[in-house]
Order: C-alpha cells, then structure tokens, then sequence
C-alpha cells in the first residue's frame, strides 16, 4: 500500500470527470436497461472509439477538434443505424447491437496492426486514462454534460427513439474518450441494475453508487497502485451488490 500515492492535484481532476459522466449516464441507463437495449452503450462507444482511431489513422491530430468531430460523428452514425433496425427489426434489436460493437472493434483492430503504438491505443479506448484528465477540459465537459441533461428531462416525452439514440451518442462519445469503454458500461449499467427494483429514490441511489464508485476506485488505485479504471469498475460494482440485495429484500418484505 501507498498512501502517498494520493494526489490531490491528480485525483480531484479524475473524479470531476467521473462525477460529470455520472450525471449524464445513470438516467440514460436507467432507460437503456427498462428498454432491453443493455449493450447500445457498448456498441455506440466502440463505434465512436472506431472514429477516433480512423483519425489517428488518417493522421489527425490526438487532441485536435478533427478527432472530437470524427468520434460524434462516428457515434451519431451508430446510432442512426440503430434507430433504423430497431424499427425494421425489433425483434432482433439485441442481436443486430451486438453485431454492430464486434464489427467496429474488429475494425480498430484491423486499422491498429500495422501501428507500433496499436496496443496502446486500444489499451486507452476500453480502460480509458482518466488519470490524465485535467481542469482544462472540464469546462466544455461540464458545459455539453449540462445540455444533454437538459435536453434529457425538459425533452424526454418528446425524444422519440431517434432523438434518444442520438442524445444518447453524444454523451458516449465524450465519455468514452474521457474515462474509457469499460467504465462508460459500468456507469450506465450497474447502477441502474443495482436499483432496478426500488420504488422510490432510484435516481438519488444511481447518482451516489456512480460517485462512491469513482471515489473508492481513484483512492484505491492511488493507494494499491492498480490501474484506475479497472479498479474504478470494481469498486462501483461492490457497492452495488449490498443495494441490489436491500431493494430486493425490501420489495419481497
């Protein structure tokens, strides 16, 4: 163990970042998981990391906006084309999502082999480095993470499935290339699983798993010296488990 392994200036970033992903994914999972569509995240996070590899690929720059614009709009064609199947083929919408995310990440792999750097890269696309996040992107984060929830609870009725996919691509895709696929899944997914069965203060619940989930993992990787988001994954899906158990012990009660 390491506690001076502990920096704050390091730390305080990473967990902004992890709390501004929280705040746009726990309702949007909490969709995801009451329309059975659970892998969407997965599938539109691997084909907005898609467009960020074809970026680097053609040569643009990391950080650029070129990257930035190629991932939405790699995610927005995602999602367009699964608002259209999960029209023409409902039945097989899992399937079809499923496809979607091997046929993308195989691409990455194809377009990363003959790059030196290509197990890096994918490296940061499925844990992310969300250590290296700084107060500098923050803002724009904050700013785009606010209008999406804002568009999210003023437009929810009138979304339809297309506006939902959409919006729902766009939260992916700056997430993703914040802290990784891995934990785009968790923060979708676990604490709307975790609180599938309560009646009352599910929002409340998801929103303080996601953030004691990125807290306990950023200090438990600082402390164990263990990769963040791995950790970060764990930690959040621990705490889940005992608020999985208490809603269904309270819904049987």
């Amino acid at each position: 163990m390491n506690v001076a392994g502990i920096d704050i200036g390091i730390l305080a970033p990473a967990f902004v970042a992890g709390l501004l992903v929280t705040a746009t994914h726990v309702p949007l999972g909490i969709q995801v998981l009451a329309r059975g569509i659970v892998f969407i995240d997965l599938a539109v996070a691997q084909v907005a990391g898609l467009g960020v590899i074809l970026a680097h690929w053609l040569g643009l720059e990391a950080q650029g906006w070129a990257v930035q614009l190629a991932a939405l709009a790699a995610a927005l064609a995602g999602a367009l084309l699964l608002t259209w199947t999960e029209r023409r083929w409902p039945e097989v919408q899992e399937a079809v999502i499923g496809t979607t995310f091997i046929l993308a990440a195989s691409a990455a792999l194809l377009l990363l082999a003959a790059n030196p750097h290509g197990a890096e890269h994918l490296k940061e696309l499925l844990v992310g480095q969300i250590l290296w996040v700084n107060w500098l992107r923050m803002p724009l984060v904050a700013l785009v993470s606010v209008a999406i929830l804002a568009l999210w609870f003023g437009l929810r009725d009138r979304l339809g499935r297309t506006g939902f996919y959409l919006l729902f691509a766009a939260a992916v895709t700056l997430s993703v290339q914040l802290v990784g696929l891995y934990l785009v899944f968790t923060t979708l997914i676990v604490p709307a699983l975790a609180t599938h069965r309560m009646r009352r203060g599910r929002l409340a619940a998801c929103y303080a798993l996601g953030a004691g989930g990125y807290a306990l993992g950023l200090l438990g990787s600082a402390v164990l010296d263990l990769p963040s988001g791995a950790v970060i994954v764990w930690a959040m899906a621990l705490l889940a488990m005992p608020v999985f158990a208490l809603s269904a012990r309270s819904q049987v009660s």
